[in-house]
């Protein structure tokens, strides 16, 4: 059965908005990986990504500034049968949210965060997001930026994600089908997505990303899947990937970066202690009686816990 993941309500992003083409890709995976609607979440911050759910056929939550992640990964937890996204933006998973991206990477839950990439903060009129270089100054900014610029791909791939790979909004053929892989992909999974903000950065515009991006899979010996059979490769294909990742400037890679399958997913290392983790998940089980009485004793839970 094919299902219509984009609603009806009217998106409000300014015209030539990078964030456009994310939609239109990620509403096209959805479509092509036919996922029910009710087995798919997609969970935002703050900032012009923040207002994606509202414009999808799925369930989503609009959280705090910085705090998609962990309120993405109690929903995984909570139910580890669903599909579970991420769309923040530079500014909020890069600032205020980086220590709960470095902690995602680490725990491996299985979300799929995809990065809406533009180096300034775009709803709050243009300052200059973790992704702005050193030394540049956009148009909204009275001075050249002060800081030095975070590298989303390195970062991810040091934090321990296990799927790593960027995409570019003008590109929606191939950013689609980088959503797609990143969602089927067991562990957790980085998109990085290069868009321009044509309101607020006249640096690195739609022309700028054009005369500079490149796909790795246009390149011969690109393989950046690792599995058991090939596991001794690993230290090979990360480095490959990182040094990729810093390239810049003239020449700025798309693609699949790293594609590590041999780590389980947290979900999976808890299952190992929780049999019917997945068949009985927290989020099915009746916690309350029909007048809302707990059904859990705390006395009889941790009796035997508690020092006498």
């Amino acid at each position: 059965m094919a299902h219509n993941y984009r609603n009806d309500v009217a998106i409000d992003w300014c015209p030539g908005c990078g964030d456009f083409g994310i939609v239109s890709a990620l509403t096209q995976a959805l479509g092509e990986l036919n996922l029910d609607p009710n087995d798919v979440i997609a969970v935002s911050g703050i900032g012009c990504s923040g207002k994606t759910p509202h414009y999808l056929n799925i369930a989503g939550v609009h959280t705090l500034h910085g705090r998609a992640i962990p309120y993405a990964t109690g929903v995984k937890l909570a139910n580890p049968n669903l599909n579970v996204l991420v769309t923040g933006g530079d500014g909020d998973l890069m600032s205020i949210g980086a220590g709960h991206f470095v902690a995602e990477g680490r725990r491996n839950t299985g979300l799929t965060v995809i990065l809406y990439d533009n180096a300034v903060y775009g709803l709050t009129k243009g300052q200059a997001a973790p992704t702005l270089a050193l030394g540049e100054q956009t148009k909204s900014l009275p001075r050249p930026n002060m800081f030095s610029k975070v590298n989303p791909i390195a970062l991810a791939l040091t934090s321990g994600y296990t799927f790593v790979a960027r995409g570019f909004t003008s590109d929606i053929k191939q950013l689609k089908e980088i959503i797609k892989k990143g969602m089927q992909h067991e562990g957790s999974a980085l998109i990085d997505v290069l868009q321009p903000c044509p309101t607020y950065n006249n640096i690195n515009t739609m022309d700028w990303y054009r005369n500079r991006v490149y796909k790795l899979e246009d390149e011969d010996s690109w393989d950046p899947i690792v599995t058991e059979d090939n596991v001794s490769s690993l230290q090979e294909k990360f480095t490959k990937a990182y040094n990729k990742g810093l390239e810049w400037d003239e020449k700025i890679p798309t693609g699949v970066f790293f594609d590590n399958r041999t780590v389980p997913p947290f979900t999976k290392r808890l299952e190992k202690n929780l049999p019917e983790y997945f068949s009985n998940p927290p989020s099915s089980q009746v916690i309350a009686s029909p007048d809302g009485k707990t059904l859990v004793d705390p006395v009889e839970t941790f009796r035997d816990r508690v020092i006498q």
